[in-house]
């Protein structure tokens, strides 16, 4: 039996692709799709953006931002975290330009969790990723990784960030985070 070769994607290839309501996304040449989000997903990810945008207001050297954005540290790399924060500086000069994330956060799919949990978190750990947040809808949970760790932090109760830059640190409860409508 005769196995189709497989294709090596890169981040070129990926914005070429057309527009069809799917998210593209390639980890070193593999690409990566995922369908349109579930309603939960975007209501935990609206909640996070605006607890995070409330929380830059006050310090002012950060900024969120949330997909579609591609983030590409290399050749064969184009991310598109559900959202992330970056130094304003980079967010100044644009897309490329940015490259240091504060903090990236996925909400997990049942069609993304996969690659949420294994490729991106490995490609976000290499890169320097300072913190990474992978929200869990079904088990209410976050799991907090930075860049040296091999096991996440879970948390359950209240979730805490804080960029170096800052003066105090952004407490999310979890219990609203995840409530229901």
């Amino acid at each position: 039996m005769h196995m189709p070769e497989r294709q090596y994607w890169t981040a070129e290839r990926v914005r070429a692709l057309p527009d069809d309501g799917n998210r593209y996304e390639c980890v070193y040449g593999e690409l990566l799709v995922s369908p349109s989000p579930r309603e939960i997903h975007q209501r935990v990810l609206g909640r996070l953006h605006l607890a995070v945008a409330r929380y830059l207001e006050t310090d002012r050297t950060g900024v969120v931002y949330f997909s579609p954005a591609d983030i590409s540290w290399r050749e064969d790399t184009l991310v598109q975290p559900d959202l992330f924060v970056v130094p304003i500086e980079q967010a100044r000069e644009g897309w490329t330009a940015m490259r240091n994330l504060w903090l990236a956060i996925e909400v997990l799919s049942p069609s993304t969790a996969r690659h949420d949990r294994f490729t991106k978190r490995v490609l976000y750990q290499r890169e320097g990723v300072a913190t990474y947040w992978i929200a869990d809808t079904k088990a209410e949970l976050v799991e907090v990784w930075s860049p040296s760790d091999e096991q996440p932090e879970i948390v359950r109760d209240v979730l805490t960030w804080r960029p170096s830059s800052a003066r105090t640190p952004l407490m999310l409860e979890l219990k609203a985070l995840f409530a229901p409508l």
